[in-house]
Protein backbone atom coordinates (compact mmCIF):
# COMPACT_ATOMS: atom_id res chain seq x y z
CA UNK A 1 0.00 0.00 0.00
CA UNK A 2 1.67 3.18 -1.16
CA UNK A 3 -0.05 5.51 1.32
CA UNK A 4 0.22 3.28 4.43
CA UNK A 5 2.58 4.78 7.03
CA UNK A 6 3.44 1.37 8.50
CA UNK A 7 4.22 -0.06 5.05
CA UNK A 8 6.56 2.91 4.54
CA UNK A 9 8.24 2.11 7.88
CA UNK A 10 8.63 -1.55 6.85
CA UNK A 11 10.16 -0.45 3.52
CA UNK A 12 12.59 1.87 5.34
CA UNK A 13 11.13 5.03 3.80
CA UNK A 14 10.23 6.35 7.27
CA UNK A 15 12.66 5.77 10.17
CA UNK A 16 11.62 4.13 13.43
CA UNK A 17 13.22 3.32 16.76
CA UNK A 18 13.31 -0.42 16.14
CA UNK A 19 13.41 -2.99 18.96
CA UNK A 20 12.82 -6.17 16.92
CA UNK A 21 12.73 -7.33 13.33
CA UNK A 22 12.54 -10.62 11.49
CA UNK A 23 11.19 -11.61 8.08
CA UNK A 24 7.53 -11.37 9.22
CA UNK A 25 7.40 -8.89 12.11
CA UNK A 26 8.67 -5.41 12.98
CA UNK A 27 8.45 -3.83 16.45
CA UNK A 28 9.33 -0.25 17.33
CA UNK A 29 8.69 2.50 19.87
CA UNK A 30 5.47 4.48 19.44
CA UNK A 31 6.17 8.14 18.65
CA UNK A 32 3.33 9.22 20.99
CA UNK A 33 3.71 6.87 23.99
CA UNK A 34 0.77 6.28 26.33
CA UNK A 35 2.86 4.41 28.94
CA UNK A 36 6.48 4.23 30.14
CA UNK A 37 7.00 1.55 27.50
CA UNK A 38 4.82 1.75 24.40
CA UNK A 39 5.85 -0.48 21.53
CA UNK A 40 4.07 -1.20 18.27
CA UNK A 41 4.29 -4.68 16.80
CA UNK A 42 3.26 -4.99 13.16
CA UNK A 43 3.25 -7.64 10.46
CA UNK A 44 5.46 -6.73 7.52
CA UNK A 45 2.68 -7.96 5.26
CA UNK A 46 -0.08 -5.36 4.89
CA UNK A 47 -3.11 -6.67 6.77
CA UNK A 48 -5.79 -4.09 7.58
CA UNK A 49 -6.81 -5.47 10.99
CA UNK A 50 -7.74 -8.65 12.83
CA UNK A 51 -11.28 -8.58 11.42
CA UNK A 52 -9.91 -8.76 7.86
CA UNK A 53 -7.56 -11.74 8.33
CA UNK A 54 -8.09 -14.51 5.78
CA UNK A 55 -6.44 -17.80 4.84
CA UNK A 56 -2.68 -17.95 5.26
CA UNK A 57 -2.62 -14.48 6.88
CA UNK A 58 -3.48 -16.34 10.10
CA UNK A 59 0.06 -17.78 9.97
CA UNK A 60 1.44 -14.23 9.99
CA UNK A 61 -0.82 -13.25 12.90
CA UNK A 62 0.31 -16.32 14.83
CA UNK A 63 3.98 -15.46 14.25
CA UNK A 64 3.33 -11.88 15.35
CA UNK A 65 1.64 -12.93 18.59
CA UNK A 66 4.32 -15.51 19.37
CA UNK A 67 6.89 -12.74 18.96
CA UNK A 68 5.20 -10.48 21.55
CA UNK A 69 6.48 -12.51 24.51
CA UNK A 70 9.99 -12.60 23.05
CA UNK A 71 9.93 -8.83 22.76
CA UNK A 72 8.63 -8.50 26.34
CA UNK A 73 11.49 -10.70 27.59
CA UNK A 74 14.04 -8.79 25.49
CA UNK A 75 12.78 -5.49 26.93
CA UNK A 76 12.70 -7.01 30.48
CA UNK A 77 9.02 -6.15 30.98
CA UNK A 78 7.57 -7.47 34.26
CA UNK A 79 4.08 -7.35 32.79
CA UNK A 80 2.34 -5.69 29.89
CA UNK A 81 -0.97 -4.90 28.25
CA UNK A 82 -1.49 -5.97 24.62
CA UNK A 83 -4.05 -4.01 22.60
CA UNK A 84 -5.22 -3.94 18.99
CA UNK A 85 -7.97 -1.72 17.63
CA UNK A 86 -10.20 -3.03 14.86
CA UNK A 87 -12.08 -0.74 12.51
CA UNK A 88 -12.91 2.93 12.83
CA UNK A 89 -15.56 2.28 15.50
CA UNK A 90 -12.98 0.24 17.42
CA UNK A 91 -10.59 3.20 17.53
CA UNK A 92 -8.27 2.11 14.72
CA UNK A 93 -6.48 5.12 13.21
CA UNK A 94 -3.81 3.43 11.08
CA UNK A 95 -5.34 0.75 8.88
CA UNK A 96 -2.43 -1.66 9.00
CA UNK A 97 -2.75 -4.25 11.77
CA UNK A 98 -0.71 -3.30 14.79
CA UNK A 99 -0.54 -4.36 18.40
CA UNK A 100 0.39 -2.01 21.23
CA UNK A 101 2.56 -3.34 24.05
CA UNK A 102 2.08 -1.03 27.03
CA UNK A 103 4.15 -1.46 30.19
CA UNK A 104 5.92 0.34 33.00
CA UNK A 105 4.26 1.94 35.99
CA UNK A 106 1.30 -0.19 36.99
CA UNK A 107 -1.35 0.36 34.35
CA UNK A 108 -4.88 1.19 35.46
CA UNK A 109 -7.57 -1.45 35.04
CA UNK A 110 -10.60 -1.00 32.87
Amino acid sequence: MTDCIFCKIVQGDIPCNKVYEDEHVLAFHDIDPKADTHLLVIPKQHIVNLMSVKGDQWDTVSKLLKTVNSIAQQEKLEGYRLITNNGEQGGQEVFHMHWHILAGTKLPGF
